[in-house]
């Protein structure tokens, strides 16, 4: 193959089969029509559509759930706050105390309490 007209043409040809092999791989002629489908595969679909309400239904009411979590938390918040500055006020109404000195520590040396009298 000297000729670059047929190097050329054999290149062409050579995609030309490509392309038409690939065309006819990816119009699947050999898979099953919707009537021929296994019964296996139409109950397998049936139950992933059951399964996927029933998790559509879990997904709602973990939100409801969520939603008065949250809520309550805030609820609880506002709470833990009013305390807050109810404490703070009354703290700040107490007269000034001098701080508590520490009590002092003192080193003592015992002897053992437990003694021995093998020799």
């Amino acid at each position: 193959m000297t000729d670059h007209v047929v190097r050329l043409y054999a290149v062409a040809l050579a995609v030309l089969v490509l392309f038409l092999t690939w065309a006819a791989v990816a119009a699947r002629p050999w898979a099953p029509a919707a009537a021929e489908q296994d019964p296996r595969v139409a109950a397998l679909e049936r139950r992933e559509a059951r399964l996927r309400q029933r998790s559509e239904r879990v997904e709602r009411q973990v939100a409801r759930r969520f939603a008065r979590y949250e809520r309550r938390l805030r609820e609880r918040r506002r709470e833990i706050a009013a305390v807050r500055v109810d404490n703070a006020s009354a703290a700040a109404s107490l007269p000034a105390s001098p701080p508590a000195t520490a009590p002092s520590v003192g080193v003592v040396s015992l002897p053992p309490v437990t003694s021995s009298s093998s020799s």
